[in-house]
């Protein structure tokens, strides 16, 4: 479920129910210092859309939520703001940025180029192994369609990209990547309902795996960045129209 409950008038309510949207996050997040563990809960917390822009939320109630004091929820607030995720809100809390089109075209940008690279440069690594487990991620993804799990799909979608990112050998092309990756998750859940189902996406990643089995570098490369400006041009599409209508 991806809408965020509206909040209570009663802050033990709203803190209750905070506590039950990031319960998953929570018990996943292994990080035992609390900035690192406060940081890593609030980011996928935000990437996953269990906190969503529009109310205020205090930091007390976060402090409260992740069972630590405000000086580590403080201290991952600022860094998350310095990312540009979350507005810090002085002697009262924070609330999360929105995504505008604006940004989301100026990182589509950046990525399409590096994502492009990353498959060129995957193409001399990757072995049978590899590739194989690129083509199960595309057959886990047709399955996930088949059932109409948006969620899980959009998860394959992402773990097909960063497996070939990580096997690009670069290291800080995929710290660049990494930098927006969140932003771009967080885009394609908020628009996936309101998108066609991603069918295309299924057919542009075969291809992109065969150009990488054929071990043509280049094909790999013009059809990553290719299907990177489809999926850019029908994200952007909806959220110009949501903006529009605002």
């Amino acid at each position: 479920m991806r809408e965020q409950s509206s909040v209570s008038t009663e802050p033990h309510t709203r803190v209750e129910e905070m506590k039950e949207r990031l319960a998953p996050i929570i018990h996943h997040v292994s990080e035992r210092k609390l900035p690192a563990r406060a940081y890593q809960i609030l980011r996928l917390a935000i990437r996953n859309l269990k906190l969503l822009p529009g109310p205020t939320i205090l930091e007390r109630e976060i402090a409260e939520v992740l069972d630590m004091s405000r000086t580590p929820v403080r201290e991952a607030l600022i860094r998350l703001q310095t990312e540009g995720v979350v507005h810090l809100i002085p002697r009262k809390g924070f609330e999360v940025e929105p995504i505008s089109a604006k940004d989301l075209k100026e990182i589509y940008e950046v990525v399409e180029m590096l994502e492009g690279l990353a498959a060129g440069l995957a193409v001399s690594v990757m072995d049978g192994d590899d590739l194989d487990h690129l083509e199960e991620l595309i057959s886990q993804q047709e399955q996930a369609l088949s059932h109409n799990d948006l969620d899980e799909w959009a998860r394959l979608d992402n773990l097909f990209h960063f497996t070939i990112i990580e096997h690009a050998g670069n290291q800080r092309l995929a710290n660049v990547i990494d930098v927006h990756a969140d932003q771009l998750y967080r885009a394609r859940l908020l628009t996936i309902n309101k998108r066609p189902l991603p069918l295309q996406s299924i057919v542009e990643h075969r291809a992109i795996a065969a150009c990488m089995k054929a071990g043509n570098a280049e094909a790999a490369q013009a059809s990553m960045q290719s299907h990177r400006k489809r999926a850019r041009n029908e994200i952007l599409e909806v959220l110009e129209e949501d903006q529009d209508s605002m």
